[in-house]
């Protein structure tokens, strides 16, 4: 039985694809060795989760573990992230406080967001991480192409390779509606665990406000974690992971920026006494 298209693959991407510069997209293909850089880049000790290796993200084969996915997706999502997608990522930057000078964006992708951060703060040390050793390429070609000294991590964001508290910042932009919500607990845990007392944590993704009320979003694209997504809470996901100061911002209806706080060293001992004090209050006195 063949499967059903998607709104996205039956009506809007034959559109889209009508503006693309095929021209660029056959040079970009041609101009790198795909297969050499995305060796070069990956890291050898990697198991692929299942819930990343056995799905088409957006109806491309293979999913994002695809030279296609890495060539087109900027092309494609600077139409599909509403209303303006550069407009869209700088309001990630304008949520950040302060001047960190150790970043972390998780599920980089292509760099979209992690060049903004490094523009934004030259003195900084800026790293990206992302699953897809092809995004990662496509991401410092670009880092390169701008002449900006960003670091490149292939690998899981939900179980990194640093040490605690190694960052002030870590930011995820549109990672979190592609990841099951557990996965996405997951990645707040670690991002609270990389985080210095008093460091910031900024996700930028879809309103889950929004995507609730508006089913037929979520039917368009091939997102199969969407729903589950539209069906949580981030801000009470970034509270039961120790953030404090958690609050979101709209963007445009569609999307917003959710960010907290990891408590200073004070206040992060008098949450866990509290917690530990309640854990005793509701235990039965046997």
């Amino acid at each position: 039985m063949t499967a059903q298209k998607t709104l996205w693959e039956e009506y809007l991407k034959p559109i889209i694809t009508l503006f693309l510069d095929k021209d660029a997209l056959i040079k970009l293909r041609h101009d790198i060795n795909w297969e050499a850089e995305g060796d070069r880049l990956s890291n050898p000790n990697l198991s692929y989760p299942t819930y990343y290796s056995s799905q088409n993200f957006h109806g491309i084969q293979n999913g994002y573990l695809s030279i296609d996915a890495a060539i087109t997706y900027d092309a494609i999502t600077q139409y599909v992230v509403f209303p303006q997608e550069k407009w869209v990522r700088e309001q990630l930057i304008e949520a950040v406080g302060g001047y960190p000078n150790r970043i972390l964006d998780l599920g980089c992708g292509t760099g979209s967001s992690t060049l903004l951060l490094k523009q934004e703060y030259p003195q900084a040390q800026v790293t990206g991480l992302d699953l897809s050793p092809y995004m990662l390429v496509m991401a410092e070609h670009k880092a390169k192409e701008a002449n900006l000294d960003i670091h490149w991590q292939h690998g899981l964001a939900e179980q990194t390779p640093w040490e605690s508290a190694s960052f002030d910042l870590v930011t995820a932009t549109l990672l979190f509606h592609e990841t099951p919500p557990a996965i996405a607990k997951a990645i707040l845990q670690e991002a609270f665990r990389l985080l210095t007392p008093g460091g910031q944590c900024i996700i930028l993704d879809g309103s889950q406000t929004s995507l609730r009320q508006a089913t037929w979003i979520t039917n368009i694209f091939e997102e199969p974690y969407m729903k589950a997504f539209a069906a949580g809470d981030l801000q009470q996901w970034m509270q039961q992971a120790g953030f404090e100061k958690v609050g979101a911002e709209p963007i445009f209806w569609i999307n917003q920026v959710t960010k907290g706080m990891k408590p200073l060293p004070d206040r992060l001992e008098n949450s866990v006494q509290v917690a530990h004090n309640l854990s005793n209050v509701l235990s039965p006195a046997f």
